[in-house]
């Protein structure tokens, strides 16, 4: 379930990041688009994957009270780097800005190559992007029919040898295009991707399916 898809804030189209995978209990992100997670949740475990601390990627971190209050679940982790989990928990959770605390576990995946999340196997790399983002490759290997999802946002775009082996194989790749080829250096400033960008990527990953976020 695609339940946010923008970047920076929302607008009246769409809210900011924020993916469902209810079979699994993962959510890749958590921005404003969080407030519709309640009505497709259905396991007893949430996992947040979240790629970066910005706000427009933890807003709906917030949310999650009310989301939770209307669909309860036995576990609830969020998933990040060390640095990232600490400022959120330091800011965002200020008892000045949003003085209820969250009944969450809070799991740093630093240190960790891959980890078992849901019922996933999931894998991260670094991106570029101000301040630092993570790609995230779920697999599925026991699966009927193995499956592979790569989420890959708020980044320049990797096209080097290791991460087009890392890409391999994805049978869905998710990716933001935040700019169009005209815009190419604007996105190269803000650490975006850009069309032409996401088209030399794509034709050397190959995914089965590729999803423009």
């Amino acid at each position: 379930h695609c339940l946010g898809t923008a970047g920076y804030h929302p607008n009246e189209d769409r809210h900011t990041s924020c993916y469902f995978l209810p079979q699994s209990g993962i959510v890749p992100d958590a921005g404003t688009g969080m407030f519709r997670l309640a009505d497709h949740i259905e396991t007893p475990t949430l996992d947040i994957l979240l790629s970066h601390a910005h706000l427009d990627h933890i807003a709906g971190l917030t949310f999650l009270l009310d989301v939770l209050f209307r669909r309860p679940v036995e576990r609830l982790r969020i998933w990040g780097e060390q640095e990232k989990l600490d400022a959120i928990r330091e800011h965002l959770f200020s008892r000045l800005v949003f003085p209820v605390s969250l009944d969450a576990q809070w799991c740093a995946i630093d240190g960790h190559d891959c980890l078992p999340v849901g019922d996933a196997q999931v894998s991260w790399r670094r991106q570029d992007h101000p301040g630092g983002s993570i790609g995230y490759r779920l697999d599925w290997p026991s699966a009927e029919t193995p499956k592979r999802l790569l989420y890959l946002t708020d980044t320049t775009g990797e096209d080097g040898k290791s991460a087009m082996d890392w890409n391999q194989n994805a049978s869905l790749m998710m990716h933001e295009c935040y700019f169009p080829e005209a815009q190419s250096e604007w996105a190269e400033k803000t650490g975006h991707t850009w069309t032409g960008k996401l088209a030399q990527i794509a034709r050397q990953s190959l995914p089965g399916r590729l999803l423009l976020t």
